[in-house]
């Protein structure tokens, strides 16, 4: 195995540990504490109602949240798969859409398993309908941010591209899961387990993909 795959391999299997051992603490109610006083710390003082800061701040919090919905996601999927089946890179077309498809049916089946409450130390600032642990907004954007990252800066030469792509794709994915605490929808946990989730998740697809071609006749 090559030293890029043995990486990703440690990768995804500190990602699972991570979110196991998060999960199990979850559970437990050992994060009780941490998740309420973090929460709280986002909200104005003396009025759990209100978010920390002005309207201006609320408002773009609610713009970024929406990158990581479902909406926003399935375009940006659905866009960037027609351009590489209009380049006839079906390879890459093919790891994009199982990659992002596979992270919803993940990402679906957790909320399902943990059954986690959403938040009622304060009012909800966006709508939600769903479980709470893992976020799906914070794991789909990890997911579907990352993989898009990656497939852009393999096709870059220079090295300060790549980095300033892959940049982005982690700071777009930060700043969803943070959105998703301030707004009052998830608890803290459940945005660091979608982020373990999601990354986990992108890393792993990344490299059965390198296998696949690697082994490829």
């Amino acid at each position: 195995m090559e030293l890029s795959s043995l990486l990703f391999l440690v990768v995804v299997v500190g990602a699972v540990w991570a979110f196991a051992e998060l999960a199990d603490e979850v559970l437990e109610g050992a994060t009780n504490d941490l998740d309420r006083t973090i929460l709280l710390l986002l909200r104005a003082p003396g009025d759990v109602a209100e978010p920390l800061g002005p309207l201006w701040l609320q408002e773009m919090a609610r713009d970024v949240t929406a990158l990581g919905g479902v909406a926003v996601l399935a375009l940006a999927t659905l866009a960037t798969a027609g351009v590489f089946l209009m380049l006839r890179s079906f390879g890459a077309m093919a790891y994009l859409l199982v990659t992002v498809g596979g992270g919803i049916l993940v990402s679906s089946i957790a909320k399902e398993v943990f059954d986690r409450p959403r938040p009622d130390l304060v009012p909800h600032g966006a709508i939600v309908s769903t479980a709470s642990f893992p976020s799906g907004h914070s794991m789909m954007a990890a997911v579907t941010y990352l993989t898009l990252g990656v497939l852009i800066a393999r096709g870059l030469s220079d090295r300060r591209l790549k980095i300033y792509v892959l940049s982005l794709a982690v700071t777009m994915t930060l700043l969803v899961g943070v959105s998703r605490v301030y707004l009052g929808v998830h608890w803290p946990t459940d945005v660091l387990a979608g982020w373990l989730a999601g990354s986990g998740w992108a890393v792993a697809c990344l490299l059965g993909a390198s296998l696949v071609s690697r082994n490829r006749p």
